[in-house]
């Protein structure tokens, strides 16, 4: 930094680019000075602690795209995680976004069903068979399972099964299933062991479950009780409502989802209850028992027990994965933060040389596409010479409730907080579906423009097929895309999404000039 100052000071017409060459060539050498010897005297160039999205993804570009010898370790396959199992695709794909969106799909024709009769369609009322979904979702994320198995081999990555645990920053001691230990030296180490489920400290809690148990349960229980008020909390409350489960939702907010715009949160709260979820608002869970009856019953810090309860549900967020099984990082003096995520830099480095990590259990952005992104920036910078920064800006993400939500870029909240003045259009409106389905449900969509920029920095939306709107408005928000471009843009019609393109009139303004 001192001589990059010192060059920019004697030679100021020095330009831009000439500065950025600079410091990539130092970012070079600090690398190149790594305290590894010559890769050639270890067993791999890289070893990857983690067969999940982030893992997958650094370990296949790393032998593809830069021609690497690589190994991958990851546990066991086994729908529930633990210390002894887990598998190649690791939460996302085994115990996560998939088989959750598989039970959103399965639950939610429900309501298409309830819908249909609004349009003429007649028939018998119809009955979810949960063994045969259940039995189909396995079978899908067993095959993904083996797909995964098959890019590796593809690309020529070693699998090796078992847990891994760091002896040095250059060693990996592997634990096979049959107890079997051995060793595997790599000149790079990358952690990317995700994150697991967290329970509350309350009395009882080891009589509820987390979303790993709730995706195997056999039987759909009669009532449910969902503890939280994150995304996954509320995609459950979806899946378990519409699959006829009477369905209670518990969390300490005014409203779910907290970190989300709060007309966003409003709408969701209110779609929960107009969907027959129980909603106990600004409660907090107290102790779960189990009753004469072998059923349990929850004690809420405000109102009535909540009894005759099938499964109590903790969906209260989840932690790094840095100690199931042990990694040994504290040994090898890898700095954890007081969250208990891996301590990385902006280019994914932990406090120790030649160790790295991505993904779930640095606890940056915890979604599987920035996993994969991360992965890919360590291997540009790691291995092509290339240092790269995962860019968190204008991330798009969704929440598969029931209708689900959209958004990408920043929250009125967040515009207010930094002293922006902006432009807020809403607009809440009844769809064109349920003219005739009846259904008393109302879409949102939000806009968040800049003033002095125009540039749109944040937009929202509440209602069917948001999630895949969002993702082309992830896009335009990348490019930088401004309100009169909007305004310029023909719509789709009849369609919601054109609502975002017809926008004219401010509803209100935040924030002063």
């Amino acid at each position: 930094h001192r001589l990059i100052l010192q060059v920019h000071k004697t030679f100021p017409s020095c330009t831009h680019n000439m500065i950025h060459l600079l410091k990539h060539l130092i970012f070079w050498r600090k690398n190149s000075e790594d305290k590894a010897p010559e890769a050639h005297e270890y067993d791999y160039d890289l070893v990857t602690i983690g067969g999940g999205s982030g893992g997958v993804r650094a370990s296949r570009f790393a032998a593809v795209n830069a021609g690497k010898k690589v190994a991958v370790i990851e546990l066991p396959f086994d729908p529930l995680s633990s210390a002894t199992s887990g598998g190649l695709g690791g939460t996302c794909v085994i115990r996560g976004c998939v088989p959750k969106k598989l039970f959103v799909f399965g639950s939610g024709y429900q309501h298409d069903f309830q819908d249909a009769r609004g349009f003429g369609w007649e028939f018998s009322e119809p009955k979810l068979d949960w063994k045969v979904l259940q039995a189909k979702k396995h079978s899908e994320i067993a095959r993904l399972n083996g797909i995964y198995g098959s890019m590796l081999s593809n690309a020529k990555v070693a699998s090796i099964v078992g847990s891994g645990k760091l002896l040095d920053n250059h060693t990996v001691q592997v634990t096979a299933p049959d107890g079997s230990v051995s060793n595997v030296t790599a000149a790079h180490i990358l952690i990317a062991t995700g994150g697991t489920a967290n329970k509350l400290n309350i009395p009882g809690a080891e009589l509820g479950i987390t979303s790993d148990e709730a995706l195997i349960i056999d039987e759909v229980p009669k009532k449910v009780v969902v503890l939280g008020g994150g995304f996954i909390a509320v995609e459950f409350a979806g899946i378990f409502n519409a699959s006829g489960t009477e369905t209670h939702i518990v969390y300490r907010q005014p409203t779910p989802l907290r970190g989300f715009d709060e007309d966003v949160r409003n709408a969701v709260g209110e779609n929960l209850t107009k969907r027959g979820v129980h909603v106990h608002a600004s409660t907090n869970p107290v102790k779960i028992e189990k009753m004469a009856s072998g059923k349990l019953s929850l004690t809420l810090d405000a109102g009535e027990p909540i009894v005759e309860c099938d499964i109590v549900m903790f969906a209260t967020g989840r932690s790094p994965n840095t100690n199931r099984p042990d990694l040994g990082l504290k040994e090898v003096g890898v700095e954890l933060n007081k969250d208990g995520a891996v301590k990385v830099d902006e280019f994914s480095r932990t406090t120790v040389d030649c160790v790295w990590a991505v993904g779930d259990v640095t606890n940056r952005i915890n979604l599987t596409p920035v996993a994969l992104m991360e992965g890919g920036a360590f291997v540009a910078t790691c291995f092509q010479s290339n240092p790269t920064k995962p860019d968190y800006h204008y991330v798009p993400s969704a929440v598969f409730c029931q209708p689900p939500v959209g958004t990408v870029g920043m929250t009125e909240e967040e515009v207010i907080k930094k002293g922006m003045c902006c432009d807020v259009y809403v607009s809440s409106f009844k769809p064109m579906k349920a003219a005739l389905s009846g259904r008393d449900e109302k879409y949102l969509l939000k806009m968040i423009v800049d003033v002095p920029t125009d540039k749109v920095v944040g937009i929202h939306m509440v209602g069917a097929d948001s999630s895949e709107i969002m993702q082309g408005f992830g896009v335009a928000l990348k490019c930088g895309c401004t309100k009169k471009q909007l305004d310029s843009t023909v719509g789709i019609h009849p369609s919601s999404a054109e609502e975002f393109v017809t926008m004219r009139t401010p509803t209100r303004r935040v924030g002063k000039l």
